[in-house]
């Protein structure tokens, strides 16, 4: 037993004096916009430092030495443009690089009725765990009266402590850009395994949210994070849909304490003590289970149009922008100020999630299916959260210069919006209620209307119009967790 936990222990206390450069496999410029596809691994702050000397957009000091490796994936065609991005690692100067999850989505497509331009993005914030309390408001999802834990993957600055960065112990898998003969179905993903997270304790009242900013919480492993896509287009039935399933592997370790030097180790057989002897026969699973440990998702999305604002509703007309409203089993509508529907985020159809007991089942051969919990949030919750979100901003800033080249007329709109989080049509949570540290896969699902060259706004018979079918529950940007600690923390997982 003492091996793994040394594994473990590495992440706090192995020392670094510097790390290998990043390599890149390909370049990204403005001619690929134009490729009915592409997919390729950049280094995406080179990008951004070509597109702005050419354009005199601002960059931060020292941001040559800044690089973020990303693979990205685009497709082009049927009027719909959807660029993929997925981060591998990023480095910023001399602080060392992270392998951080984040998935990048952003989509350009004109509507069905009136064929206005729309850009579209989606982002996967972070996974959150919590304890509900005797308070809570919403049951069975996380809110402001429960105890919160951002789950965030590697990256932390230990410097107060002497210590350098850890080194990293998870790695990235691509799921290679597929299609079939007739180029109407695509597949890709990306895959972190081995994902190492810190549990910080946060807390997400829009008057005064924040985070514990010391040492964190706990530490978790997870046998992966994996995000796939499957795009499929019917030109018989004018529709295309794009099937994404996210997987949130199981818990492998658990260290909780008074981190870094007094904690205890959960796993699979049992606990054990800071030096690898055993002391109870309670396992990570008993251990997360006990405390009543819950797992959830963070999402948000946002769309800008040229010269039209938008708005997001459920099916019944109920507002959702900076609202805590449950919409387990119904739709998000957005629509723009005249009336015209653009998108439609249905959690009521996919509200089942799987479950894979890897107590009852080592092999996850078998699971069983839950109803998850979806609600929408305040936004300043957590768009006010900088310090926990810093390096997420640091990039997501960056974004929408794809923008230029995808539709160059909503750039500058898309730069004041999508690089905002207080400016998401809604934040919205789905929770998991029955949990234990065991593997979720889960696709809820999402739907764009778009009009194409193919199929007209104006000759194709019907009202019907091309439905893109979005099944997304991570796609724009972003996991990130780089922090300057300041002091121990006064809590911890409660036992």
């Amino acid at each position: 037993m003492t091996k793994p936990i040394i594994c473990l222990l590495f992440v706090f206390i192995v020392m670094i004096s510097a790390l290998a450069p990043l390599t890149f496999a390909d370049i990204l410029v403005e001619n690929d916009f134009e490729a009915e596809s592409f997919s390729k691994t950049v280094d995406y702050y080179d990008y951004v430092r070509a597109y702005a000397a050419l354009n005199g957009v601002e960059t931060p000091a020292n941001f040559d030495n800044w690089h973020a490796n990303m693979h990205m994936t685009y497709v082009n065609v049927s009027d719909l443009k959807l660029l993929y991005a997925g981060l591998e690692n990023i480095t910023f100067g001399n602080e060392g690089y992270l392998r951080i999850p984040m998935q990048s989505f952003i989509m350009h497509y004109k509507t069905n009725q009136n064929n206005r331009d729309v850009v579209l993005a989606s982002t996967f914030l972070m996974l959150m765990a919590f304890n509900e309390t005797a308070t809570s408001r919403f049951a069975n999802s996380p809110d402001v009266n429960d105890i919160l834990y951002a789950s965030l993957g590697l990256g932390f600055d230990l410097s107060a402590y002497g210590a350098a960065r850890p080194a990293l112990n998870s790695k990235t898998e691509i799921i290679p850009l597929t299609h079939t003969d007739d180029e109407l179905t695509w597949s890709w993903g990306m895959k972190y395994t081995n994902l190492t997270a810190l549990w910080w304790r946060t807390w997400i009242d829009p008057t005064n949210p924040r985070f514990e900013n010391s040492l964190p919480l706990a530490i978790t492993t997870y046998d992966e994070l994996t995000f796939t896509y499957t795009l499929k287009i019917d030109l018989a039935a004018g529709t295309a849909t794009v099937q994404e399933n996210h997987v949130i592997g199981r818990m492998r370790d658990l260290i909780v304490g008074a981190l870094p030097l007094l904690w205890a180790h959960y796993n699979s057989t049992g606990e054990y003590e800071m030096l690898g002897r055993k002391i109870s026969d309670t396992t990570i699973y008993d251990y997360i289970r006990d405390n009543d440990l819950k797992m959830s998702i963070i999402n948000f999305q946002t769309s800008v149009m040229t010269d039209h604002e938008t708005y997001s509703q459920t099916f019944s007309g109920t507002d959702v922008t900076d609202t805590e409203t449950t919409v387990t089993d119904t739709s998000i509508n957005t629509l723009t100020d005249d009336g015209e529907k653009i998108f439609t985020v249905d959690f009521g159809t996919k509200k089942n999630y799987k479950l894979y007991d890897y107590a009852a089942d080592p092999t996850e051969s078998t699971f069983n299916t839950y109803e998850s919990n979806t609600r929408t949030a305040e936004i300043q919750g957590f768009a006010g959260n900088a310090g926990l979100f810093k390096y997420h901003i640091g990039l997501i800033r960056f974004l929408p210069l794809v923008v230029a080249h995808m539709f160059p007329a909503l750039y500058a709109k898309s730069a004041m919006t999508i690089t905002d989080m207080s400016k998401a049509n809604y934040f919205y949570i789905i929770s998991y209620p029955e949990y234990s540290g065991f593997r979720i896969e889960h696709d809820p699902v999402f739907t764009a209307y778009i009009a194409t060259s193919e199929t007209s706004a104006t000759d194709r018979p019907g009202a019907g119009g091309f439905l893109v079918v979005i099944a997304v529950i991570a796609v724009v940007a972003v996991v990130a967790a780089v922090f300057v600690l300041r002091r121990r923390p006064q809590q911890h997982p409660r036992t």
